[in-house]
């Protein structure tokens, strides 16, 4: 009887050991599970603190593109019309160009 009480020892003290090792396991993946729940806590506020920032920004932007029509005369009734501004910008880049070419020959002139 002595052999089979020493083996049931030996089984139980194998069984408290492997108990051990689950319970530190356990422990473990808690630390683990409680490391991941406060990245995502962080990473959650920072990610509304982002929403709310480009939140702003589109108001902003929006805010800001409103104001540039009205200084422009974009908007609302007897608003410059389109074909307007499109003859100052050719008109504008074609007043660069001539001064561009013409400045070239002065210039040329001048150093020789």
């Amino acid at each position: 009887m002595s052999s089979s009480r020493t083996a049931e020892d030996t089984y139980e003290a194998q069984n408290d050991q492997r108990l051990d090792e689950l319970h530190s396991k356990i422990r473990n993946i808690r630390g683990v599970t409680t490391d991941i729940y406060e990245d995502v806590e962080r990473q959650h506020l920072t990610l509304d603190d982002t929403g709310s920032a480009f939140s702003s920004l589109s108001t902003s932007v929006s805010q800001s593109s409103r104001r540039a029509a009205q200084a422009f005369g974009l908007s609302g009734a007897g608003g410059v019309r389109q074909m307007r501004i499109i003859m100052y910008t050719v008109g504008g880049f074609l007043a660069l160009w001539l001064v561009w070419k013409t400045s070239g020959i002065w210039w040329a002139s001048e150093s020789a």
